[in-house]
């Protein structure tokens, strides 16, 4: 069967996440419900990660095997027009034929994450529902200071959800920066792959770093802690994007975001 990437963009405010459920609708089952329009077939699509409900996309993959050939823009277009009909907050960017080896989670060798505090006394407005809106002002020096203490390869155990399903707590985080242009304070996370609620607890307690509640060395000191009941308090949805993934044969770029 012909095997189609997709890079998906979309918000994820009124989804219950990316994965399907039976609780709610989500990401994956509005793509598959438009493949389904378009095809008449029921697809499982696979993605090369979950998130949460209310966390962005701007450049997820997912890989689907369908029973004929599509031209990718063709393809790309028609799924769009039949997201576009059920007013999904979703859109399919790009689409590539590929061949059955790839695998959209299996084959990633690098994720990059993008989290956002808007950091200013005002509400937001337009900005709502796409950061975090932190009213005291917070020092990002301080933040990307405490963030280097994290990267390398370590236990997580600290920083990920107690739900979180993954057999191993120990990842390689290749960069976590911080940075400040005017009211915004952008978190970048790269790594191969993440546990459950991981960037959203780094988040967090970056942020009462930034606060001067803690130091660089007592982040360290809580990684090395291997306890969630160390871990700050873990950031909102909202500001968290899934930003992009790389695989093997992919053209070079920059920073991936």
């Amino acid at each position: 069967m012909p095997r189609f990437r997709m890079v998906v963009e979309y918000d994820g405010t009124a989804y219950v996440g990316w994965q399907r459920q039976d609780n709610g609708h989500s990401v994956q089952s509005a793509i598959e419900k438009a493949i389904l329009k378009l095809t008449g077939e029921t697809v499982s699509i696979r993605g090369a990660g979950r998130t949460d409900s209310g966390v962005h996309a701007r450049g997820q993959v997912v890989h689907a095997d369908l029973s004929r050939e599509w031209l990718p823009h063709k393809l790309r277009n028609a799924v769009n027009a039949h997201l576009m009909m059920a007013n999904e907050a979703v859109s399919i960017v790009e689409v590539m034929a590929v061949d059955d080896t790839f695998d959209a989670r299996f084959s990633a060798l690098k994720r990059h994450y993008l989290y956002r505090i808007l950091n200013r006394p005002a509400p937001l407005a337009l900005e709502k529902n796409r950061a975090w809106w932190v009213a005291k002002e917070l020092d990002h020096e301080a933040m990307h200071a405490a963030a280097q203490m994290l990267v390398g390869h370590h236990d997580f155990t600290t920083f990920r959800s107690t739900h979180c399903q993954a057999k191993n707590p120990v990842r390689t985080l290749d960069r976590l920066d911080v940075t400040r242009v005017g009211d915004l304070i952008e978190i970048r996370a790269s790594a191969q792959s993440f546990l459950h609620n991981q960037i959203r607890s780094f988040a967090g307690t970056l942020k009462i770093a930034g606060e001067g509640k803690v130091t660089p060395d007592d982040v360290r000191k809580a990684l090395e802690a291997r306890d969630r009941r160390e871990c700050g308090p873990v950031a909102p949805p909202e500001g968290l994007y899934f930003m992009k993934v790389e695989y093997p044969g992919d053209p070079c770029y920059q920073d991936g975001t």
